[in-house]
């Protein structure tokens, strides 16, 4: 039986196409859970619109994506999931998981996974990151059972602050977090 991994994807467009490959490489080996954030349930943007999003997500994982508060809250001890990514994860979403903002479907989820002490691993992609966001990024590298996609600057000259995460490296971190492993090195 494959283990069950939750698939978290927030508001992040221009990083929509990358997670959408990790999802597809990710459901061979995983059966795939989506959850969308509010915002990429509803939103359409120049890279694609909310259907396009979610016919996709449904095409690789089988499944409607989860995209209630109410719908996320089963991901606890009733419902639990083997592990969770949050690909891409917004700077939004990584400060209310620093600190306990539960408002969304995806920030529901992550709360209800990590209550059953299950691996969150976190694929970063926000243009504050070395800035306003930076706190909360040590913030949950301190706290149990949550773990980084290795991450990069992605324009040093145009977005000093942004950091993205290394999408090639989501396979290899979900395997790693499912051993308690964070993998290195983190900043690239």
């Amino acid at each position: 039986m494959r283990k069950k991994l939750g698939f978290a994807i927030c508001g992040s467009f221009c990083t929509h196409s990358e997670a959408i490959k990790v999802m597809k490489e990710l459901s061979e080996e995983y059966d795939i859970v989506p959850i969308l954030s509010y915002i990429s349930s509803e939103t359409d943007t120049r890279f694609g619109t909310a259907e396009e999003l979610k016919a996709k997500i449904k095409e690789i994982s089988g499944r409607e994506a989860v995209n209630t508060i109410a719908e996320a809250e089963k991901f606890g001890p009733s419902s639990p999931l083997d592990s969770m990514i949050i690909c891409p994860c917004t700077g939004n979403t990584l400060a209310k998981l620093a600190n306990g903002i539960t408002d969304t479907p995806v920030t529901m989820a992550a709360k209800a996974h990590l209550r059953s002490d299950r691996p969150l691993l976190v694929a970063l992609a926000s243009n504050d990151a070395m800035s306003g966001n930076f706190i909360n990024i040590g913030k949950l590298l301190n706290r149990k059972n949550v773990y980084f996609v290795p991450m990069k600057q992605d324009d040093t000259v145009k977005k000093p602050h942004s950091l993205v995460a290394d999408f090639s490296c989501c396979r290899e971190g979900v395997n790693a977090v499912r051993e308690g492993k964070q993998i290195r090195p983190l900043f690239t």
